[in-house]
């Protein structure tokens, strides 16, 4: 007897919920250990073997609901915060927009002397050819006024001697050797591009007969515009840019040269793109000249130069990362096919990533910029790229793909793209936590417009995956680089899909009553019954979730599964159709995922203990109705789940009686037992096993735990 109550409370805390009915006890487990082992058992049915009420069950309930309470209850903390910040529609969508780019989405790198695009060369100066003093950066920085003003002044004048032998032209070079080594400095760089040598630059760009100078002009040039840290509003910047732009267009089948003047020109525009963003209106003197574009866009045709195609790229990458006018010269029709053209035909990585990642910057301006590459070369291919990419490209991809949902852009075709949805899904494996993050939020997307594909997402492993990473983002972990970003993505999908499922078994029970007792259905009737049912799956999907469990299983759940205990009741005893509605297949399975459910809620009595007024009134009647099915699996499961349930509520009670807390023996529950369970016993008894084993399940329960049920 107390061998057999031991199993059963073993099993009510410890099983793991089950989706099939396979039936894992043997009667050799539910006979008496001493029994087996060949001893006398006589001991075993003695009225004194019989334990006091402090039962091992009570215990346990106990601890499972102090536990359930702690492990909740920071994850709770986290989706009150989404709830707090989603009071409605707008209020989520609005904080999904800003989860859409990430600082690690924007991030910078120099244009100029940048190794990824090409091999840089250490460029030394001749002190013995140098007609200035070689001052350091911090001999400079710390200069008077005076001592620059006589710095600047002999610099500019050697840069103007308008000696053309070979020795003035190597001192020239010389000299912007030199300038290059100073210019990396930030103060030395803003004062230098401040004063009066940034128009003898530009003029010695203009009018070197020496390329070799020109070139290195350039470079100081845009040395400077790298690390100035602020630009004054009298600095000729435009008429730079107007002449770079002319010196490119020009000589512009002369790769070498324009590998050379790219870095000056992109530098200079991040600069003044910059500044704009900074100081929030333009100036006058940052003109940029439409023919300035232009020539970047051509840098990018197929058949350039690889260097010069990744310059280009590089240049429209780092300016579209501001908000400024500048960078909408880049924003075009065809700039979108262009950059993805340069992405897929290059061999180098580098390349690939600052070419998506170009893209994706033009995206946060323009979503229609992806929208056109899409229709070009067709979402297949682009899912192809998505699969397979990098992290890094994975990264601007996904955050294209979500820029573009978020405005409704390709929206109705995204959603009910099963390969999206599951390729989208497959990323929920990577190691970047940014990836992982932005899978989730687009997913959320998906799930807001259509909440039919959280079937096809739960197929694909979805709640597995927020298990995992909610774990990961719990407050108190060691956090990663980009936890917190997860974290915020992964609380509101999980508060969404939460607030979902109400309305999932809200348009089942809808569908159920409209066919309720009906013998044939309409055909309108059976199309709705075929849409809601296969959604059952997912609220299994959710109750078996530690994750989810805690915030659905609630009082209205519990009521609105009682509902559909009732409709499988009916279906059952043959009042209502539905095999005739969505086929027998379709019949079956929605009953044992239904069944399947409440038994996953069983391995976690707290939940049971918590509501079991709910559980007695609403969900007890109906599964004593399914013990006189007519179907086998039906009636065992319905009497496996009763005699769990009774002996965790019967549990319940005797802890409440020990707390002198009222407690009515004459209870509903054990009305219920004694008014429409019993008498069917001596059937149950006979039927072919396991059915008598959870029958005497149920027997030790009650004689256990109520006097008054022996």
């Amino acid at each position: 007897h107390k061998n057999l109550h031991n199993r059963s409370s073993s099993r009510a805390g410890n099983k793991l919920p089950s989706t099939s009915f396979k039936v894992v006890e043997t009667q050799i487990e539910l006979c008496p250990k001493s029994a087996v082992d060949g001893e006398s058992n006589d001991s075993i049915f003695l009225l004194s073997s019989r334990p006091t009420p402090r039962t091992s069950t009570a215990v346990e309930i106990s601890d499972a609901t102090t536990a359930l309470i702690q492990n909740s209850s920071q994850r709770d903390s986290c989706l009150k915060n989404a709830k707090n910040m989603c009071s409605s529609q707008q209020d989520m969508e609005s904080r999904l927009k800003e989860l859409i780019y990430t600082e690690s989405d924007l991030t910078i790198t120099s244009i100029i002397d940048n190794p990824k695009i090409m091999k840089q060369v250490t460029v030394r100066f001749d002190l013995r050819t140098l007609h200035i003093p070689t001052y350091s950066a911090e001999k400079l920085s710390s200069m008077k006024d005076m001592d620059w003003n006589d710095f600047l002044e002999r610099v500019c004048s050697l840069l103007d001697s308008t000696k053309k032998n070979t020795g003035a032209a190597c001192s020239k070079r010389n000299l912007l050797y030199y300038l290059c080594t100073v210019a990396v400095h930030k103060e030395i760089a803003s004062r230098l591009i401040s004063s009066q040598l940034f128009p003898v630059l530009i003029q010695q760009l203009r009018a070197a007969a020496n390329w070799d100078i020109r070139a290195e002009v350039a470079r100081v040039v845009g040395l400077l515009a790298l690390h100035t840290s602020e630009l004054g509003e009298n600095v000729p910047v435009s008429e730079a840019i107007v002449l770079l732009t002319e010196l490119i267009r020009e000589n512009f089948r002369n790769s070498k040269l324009k590998q050379c003047l790219l870095p000056a020109l992109g530098e200079l525009l991040y600069l003044i793109a910059r500044e704009e963003e900074k100081r929030e209106h333009p100036r006058e003197r940052w003109v940029v000249p439409s023919a300035a574009y232009i020539v970047l866009t051509r840098c990018l045709r197929e058949g350039e130069d690889t260097v010069v195609n990744h310059l280009a790229a590089k240049i429209i990458e780092n300016v579209c990362s501001t908000f400024s006018c500048h960078a909408q010269g880049f924003i075009t029709g065809e700039i979108g096919p262009v950059l993805w053209y340069l992405f897929t035909h290059s061999a180098v990585d580098s390349l690939k990533i600052t070419a998506i990642s170009a893209l994706c910057r033009i995206t946060r301006y323009l979503p229609n910029a992806f929208q056109s590459v899409i229709e070009k070369v067709g979402l297949t291919a682009v899912l192809i790229s998505l699969a397979n990419g990098i992290c890094k490209i994975q990264q601007y991809m996904l955050t294209m793909f979500s820029a573009m949902l978020s405005c409704g852009i390709y929206l109705q075709r995204l959603i009910q793209e099963k390969d999206f949805v599951t390729t989208v899904t497959r990323l929920l494996e990577s190691p970047s936590t940014f990836i992982r993050a932005k899978a989730f939020l687009i997913l959320l997307q998906v799930l807001i417009n259509n909440r039919e594909m959280l079937l096809l997402s739960c197929q694909a492993r979805l709640v597995m995956y927020i298990e995992r990473d909610s774990r990961k983002t719990m407050p108190g972990k060691e956090q990663q680089g980009g936890s917190e970003y997860l974290s915020k993505c992964l609380d509101l999908l999980i508060y969404h899909i939460v607030q979902e499922l109400p309305g999932i078994l809200g348009d089942i029970i809808t569908a159920l009553t409209n066919v309720s007792g009906r013998k044939h259905p309409s055909t309108v009737q059976a199309k709705q019954l075929k849409m809601c049912l296969p959604m059952m799956p997912v609220v299994l999907h959710l109750v078996t979730s530690q994750v989810f469990r805690p915030q659905i299983v609630t009082e209205e759940f519990l009521l609105n599964y009682g509902t559909l205990l009732n409709f499988i009741r009916s279906i059952d005893s043959g009042e209502t159709n539905l095999d005739g509605a969505v086929g027998q297949p379709a019949s079956e399975e929605f009953i044992k995922t239904t069944l399947s459910t409440f038994e996953a809620v069983t391995q976690h009595p707290a939940f049971l203990t918590i509501h079991h007024l709910t559980v007695e009134d609403c969900i007890l009647p109906p599964l004593v109705s399914l013990v006189r099915s007519q179907n086998v699996e039906w009636r065992l499961i319905s009497l496996r789940l009763i005699s769990e349930t009774t002996s965790l509520l019967l549990s319940h009670e005797v802890m409440a009686e020990e707390k002198g807390e009222s407690l009515n023996s004459n209870s509903k529950l054990l009305c219920l037992i004694r008014d429409s369970l019993l008498p069917q016993y001596k059937h149950i008894l006979m039927a072919p096993d396991p059915v008598p084993m959870y029958a005497l399940k149920l027997l030790v329960a009650l004689t256990e735990h109520s006097p008054a049920s022996v």
